[in-house]
């Protein structure tokens, strides 16, 4: 498992209404390592124009050492461009770009960027795009194009809810709580496309916001699973996601003893330690959880 060849270090993305100052003071006192200023889902369409000068505003405030990305609307609305208009100029860290069909939609939405940058005197390629893939029934087909289509890019994530009306659904999720076949195979799909293309792939939201044990629980499976963060809908969910995603003493010390055992016998393919044999995809596994402990201290 390599490491991804853009890597944002970000576990936690929390999403805040753009059309909500006091939603976004408390999410900027929170310890989300990103915060997505909304201007899809979370807005009624009557205060669209209204969302778009607060993120704007906010863009342009002082900023801590939390990222702040934009999720604009979807490239097949007529609302799109007017979103990425009123944000770009203030340069945000990154798109988050909705109900992608393909690789294509990342693609046109990397060419209106660098329009935009030109035009307010940005240097190019520096607001980033992160890729909500598994929104509609067509988008399965295609989470293999993302490899190589843009630069940009830098993560992928899968959405369960809007895949539900997609398919025709009345839940996505069984009596017990675990995900129905078409979106554990969504899941996975995002999960493989996203290692294709060298990219982050983060986790969907957990919608039941009050429940933090099972909110732990999926999160910690998703880490184990490959996924490198995961979003969230409430400042509450921010700490359980942030403690999955950050390795344990025990974890990078055992990752330590795999990196030093294959350093003291270099040219082995596979050594001994501990009583088990170890060999390259243990190695890789090993560097990928120390560089995210790294990114995690820093």
């Amino acid at each position: 498992m390599s490491e991804p060849s853009q890597a944002t270090g970000l576990r936690s993305w929390l999403f805040v209404p753009g059309d909500s100052e006091r939603k976004l003071l408390r999410a900027r006192s929170s310890a989300a390592d990103a915060l997505i200023l909304d201007l899809e889902d979370s807005v009624a369409q009557a205060r669209l124009a209204t969302a778009r000068g607060m993120v704007a505003e906010a863009l342009r405030a002082p900023r801590s050492g939390q990222r702040l990305w934009v999720r604009v609307n979807a490239l097949t609305s007529a609302e799109a461009l007017d979103d990425l208009a009123a944000v770009a100029s203030a340069a945000p860290d990154g798109i988050l770009l909705p109900k992608t069909a393909s690789a294509d939609d990342v693609v046109c939405l990397g060419h209106y960027l660098s329009a935009l940058e030109t035009v307010a005197g940005l240097p190019r390629g520096g607001i980033r795009i992160a890729a909500i893939a598994t929104e509609t029934a067509a988008s399965l087909f295609t989470l293999g194009s993302y490899a190589g289509a843009e630069p940009r890019l830098v993560a992928m994530t899968w959405g369960a809810e809007d895949l539900a009306a997609s398919l025709g659904a009345s839940a996505n999720r069984e009596a017990d709580g675990s995900y129905a076949a078409p979106y554990q195979l969504a899941r996975s799909l995002c999960l493989a496309g996203a290692a294709a293309a060298g990219v982050e792939a983060i986790d969907t939201v957990f919608t039941d916001f009050r429940d933090a044990t099972k909110l732990a629980q999926e999160a910690v499976a998703a880490r184990h699973a490959g996924f490198s963060g995961k979003l969230a809908i409430h400042p509450d969910q921010v700490a359980p996601i942030n403690a999955a995603f950050t390795p344990d003493a025990a974890e990078i010390a055992h990752a330590e003893r795999i990196v030093a055992a294959f350093a003291a016998n270099p040219g082995m393919g596979t050594v001994g330690m501990e009583g088990r044999m170890v060999d390259m995809p243990h190695l890789k596994q090993a560097q990928r959880l120390l560089a995210v402990a790294r990114r995690g201290a820093a």
